[in-house]
This record gives structure tokens, sequence and C-alpha cells, in this order.
């Protein structure tokens, strides 16, 4: 009771409980892979695989939609904020409907391309794509309006009803797993949508955004979606690639290899939730925002530092503890893929920072480096060796790149107090 009272004495701030939510969220999304991972083996997992990262590439899409809802969340208020918002829902959902209805006509082309069981998860999976729309925007919402409670919730909802109902119709039924897999993300999207503001949603939305503030907005929504288009590049292209250069059993290990590696991008992207309403809050305050990057960097910094080492001295026990025995062939590459993954999420701090800033040039490195790392994995991929070693190539230049131009930016803004 002592330690309760002591629990409940001390003032936890909705951050600090928000990033808590975050690492829950994490561990139970690592613990629906490894799960999966250990029931299915390396060649089914494999197919499960190029859903997972379906799902990333989704989330990275409507990301767009989410970081320009929260921006404009802090920018916008009353009438226009709703305005706003009403809009956004709706070019959200049309959006949604296109991208959902050009999955499912093209999935038999997208089994073919990827090698997998089954068309049919494409379908279900397309059939989802809407809703995902949908939760964005009612996340960009949550996340501008610094709701993290809310947004907390959403999160969890999706991650938990996701493996929950996975892990369910696997135990239950015989149905083949990528088409269980699909019916989970499905279901998943709608317990996502909780808790759902309604009100904001208008058929006919009254008010007005003024020119300049639309064209702030179109800007915003383009740089943005070109920036979201490079982490798509950067993040999944590797797994899909190698899905389709290597046999099923080669891509299951690696997709092992890229769900442990990538541990450290997934604890930064807490970092990055919190970046952007802060950065944009303090800028039209008329505050420093620099003090803020440096805090993140070197948070980010210090967690990629500590998981390349456990994995470069513990590499066949992280295998064997989260995918099994089956996987032991991939541990000599598990830190080096870290290493790629932790300098990627250090230079993705500084695009974001930028981006808060509206300033793009960052944004358009980034997508340079992101299409030079594609290049390279599909002119080098003789082996799973040499394909982790382009992409640290790729991913050090990126971030010595953003670190020249963050030095070189500061010096010429020296005079103007919000950098």
């Amino acid at each position: 009771m002592q330690i309760i009272s002591q629990i409940r004495s001390r003032k936890i701030s909705s951050e600090q409980l928000f990033m808590l939510s975050v690492l829950a969220v994490n561990g139970g999304n690592y613990l629906y892979n490894l799960i999966l991972g250990r029931i299915l083996g390396p060649a089914q997992f494999s197919d499960a695989a190029v859903l997972i990262t379906f799902l990333l590439v989704l989330s990275f899409v409507a990301m767009t939609f989410q970081l320009v809802t929260a921006k404009f969340s802090v920018i916008f208020e009353k009438n226009t904020f709703r305005y706003f918002i009403s809009k956004t829902y709706k070019n959200a959902t049309i959006f949604g409907i296109v991208l959902g209805l050009l999955i499912i006509a093209f999935s038999k082309q997208l089994q073919q391309l990827f090698q997998t069981s089954s068309s049919s998860m494409f379908v279900i999976f397309g059939i989802g794509v809407p809703l995902y729309f949908l939760m964005s925007v009612n996340r960009g919402v949550y996340q501008g309006k610094k709701e993290l409670n809310s947004l907390s919730i959403t999160y969890q909802t999706e991650m938990l009803s996701r493996l929950l109902i996975t892990l369910g119709l696997l135990f239950l039924f015989t149905i083949k797993s990528s088409v269980v897999i699909a019916i989970g993300i499905l279901i998943s999207f709608g317990f996502g949508l909780i808790p759902f503001k309604f009100k904001n949603i208008r058929l006919k939305s009254t008010g007005n955004i003024e020119a300049n503030q639309s064209k702030q907005v179109r800007h915003f929504f383009i740089i943005t979606a070109f920036y979201e288009l490079t982490q798509i590049v950067i993040n999944n292209s590797d797994i899909l690639l190698v899905k389709h250069y290597f046999d099923p059993y080669d891509a299951g290990l690696y997709a092992s290899l890229a769900l442990i590696g990538r541990i450290v991008y997934f604890i930064a992207w807490m970092f990055v939730m919190l970046l952007l309403p802060t950065v944009v809050q303090l800028k039209k305050e008329g505050k420093k925002t620099s003090p803020i990057l440096f805090k993140y960097v070197g948070y980010i910094a210090l967690i990629a530092f500590t998981i390349v080492v456990c994995t470069a001295i513990f590499p066949e026990t992280a295998i064997t503890l989260l995918f099994g025995d089956s996987y032991l062939s991939i541990a000599p590459l598990l830190w080096k893929y870290a290493f790629a993954t932790g300098l990627f999420a250090v230079s993705n701090i500084f695009a974001y920072y930028y981006l808060s800033l509206d300033k793009y040039v960052p944004v358009v490195i980034s997508g340079l480096f992101g299409m030079l790392q594609m290049m390279l994995v599909i002119f080098f991929h003789d082996s799973l060796e040499e394909v982790v070693h382009v992409q640290i190539a790729a991913m050090l230049l990126l971030l010595i790149v953003q670190i020249c131009f963050f030095i070189s930016n500061t010096k010429t803004v020296s005079t103007n107090s919000n950098i």
C-alpha cells in the first residue's frame, strides 16, 4: 500500500504515459510477430511478413494524413479547424477507397510478384484500407491537440485486437494462415477507431480556409507525402525485394532479422509522435526548438547503441529466444541490420524536425538516399549479407549528410531564435 501511495503521489505527465503506452503497443506488436514466426516457421512466415510489410507501408501512407492533421490542429482554431478536419476526413476516405480497390483489383498480380500462397489475403487487406485512413485522421486530431490518453487507446485497441483475434483464429480454425492474418488485420482496423470523435465528421461543413492557409496545407501535405514515400522505401523495400529475389525460406529468415533489427526504429517512433506538435507549438510561441531536437537525438542514439551492442554480443541468444533454433543461421547479421536501422532512426529525427519547421531539404535528402538504398539492393543481392551491407552504406551516408545540413543551416540562420 505504501508503494502504491508513493506512485500516486508522483505526477506522471501525459507525455510519459504516452511513451509507456507506445512501448506497450510496440511490445504487443513484437509479440504478435514473434508468435507468428514460431508457429509458422520460416517459409510460411515469409507470407505473413508480406502482409505485415503491407501494413507498415499502409501506416506510412496514412501517416501523411495524420501528420497534416496533427500540425494544423495546432495552428487552426474554431470554425477553421472544424472545416479543415471535416474536409480531411472526406479526402482521406476517398483516397482510402481508391487505394483499397487497387489492391483488390491487382491481388493476383501481387500474389505472383511476391510469391505468396494466396491472393485472398490481399483482397481482405484491401477491404480494410479505408478504415485505416479514417483511423489515422482521428489519431492526428488527438496528436495535434495532445490528447495523448485517447491517442494511446487507439493504438492499444488496434494492437490487442489484432493479436488476440489472429491467434484465436489460428488455434481454433484450420484456415490458411495468410488469410487468418489478413482477417485479423482487417478487424483490428475497426477496433483502432476507438475512441472516435464523430462530431468532427460533418456531411455539410460550414466555414472556409483562406487561400494562403489552403496553400500551406497543400504544400505541407505534398512534402509530407513525399517524405512518407521515402520512409516506405527505406523501411520496407528491402523485405519486399528479398521476398522477390530469394526463396521463401531465406525470405522468412530475413523477415525475422528485420523484425528484431528494427526494434530501435519502433522505439524511436514514439519520440517522433511527440516531436512534431511540440516543435510546431514552440515555433508558434517564438521559442527555441533546437533543444528538443538534441534531446530526442540523444535518446535515440543511446537506445540504438545499446541494441547494437546487445545484438553483437548475444546474437544467437536473441534469435533463439525470439524466434527459435530454425532461424539461427541469420544470427551473424543481426547486429549489422540493427546498426543500419539505428543510423536511419537518428537521421529520421532530423528530417521530421525540419519538416515541422517547414524546411524540406532534409526530406529531399532522405528521398534520394531511399532510392539509393533500393537501387543498391536491386543490383547487389547475391546473398542476404550483401543486402544488409549496402543498407549500412546508404544509411551511414544519409546520417552524415543530415548532420552536415544541420550544421550548415544553423550557421546560416544563427540570428534566428527559432533554430
